[in-house]
């Protein structure tokens, strides 16, 4: 039998070494129609920008320019800050707010449910901002494999 100290690096998850190089793709945002609501806006729906996990290589700061360069004015946030460390993005609000983009953040544990006063929260937050035509985006832990 080998001691542990014989297995491969490659036998383990990834996520923690640095790749050569992050994705150079611009982050995709889906842009839902809120019409069926009686709304005439759009939300904006994407993947954790900066998300480092597996396979999947982000940059923050080059993902927040693009967001911000896309007019973004609200980002609601759900991770909760151990999962902001877990994908390798644990300063991602202050480089929202350093960017001028306002958060939102309503920390719901993968797989939890928010109460009903936090949904209450949300939906009035994520209204006002929709009133007050501003451009919203919501974005969720990984990329998607499929687009939204």
């Amino acid at each position: 039998m080998k001691p542990p100290s014989s297995i491969q690096a490659s036998e383990f998850d990834s996520s923690d070494e640095e790749p050569i190089e992050d994705e150079q793709t611009p982050i995709q945002i889906s842009w839902l129609p809120l019409s069926r609501v009686n709304c005439s806006q759009f939300l904006g729906l994407c993947a954790l920008p900066g998300c480092k996990f597996k396979d999947i290589r982000r940059n923050a700061e080059k993902d927040t320019e693009e967001l911000k360069s896309c007019g973004i004015q609200d980002i609601f946030v759900f991770c909760t800050r151990g999962e902001l460390s877990k994908y390798r993005v644990p300063n991602l609000l202050d480089l929202y707010q350093q960017c001028g983009i306002i958060t939102h953040h309503h920390p719901i544990a993968d797989g939890g449910t928010p109460d009903i006063a936090c949904c209450c929260e949300i939906m009035e937050e994520l209204a006002i901002c929709l009133k007050n035509n501003r451009k919203t985006l919501i974005h969720g832990r990984l990329s998607p494999t499929v687009p939204v």
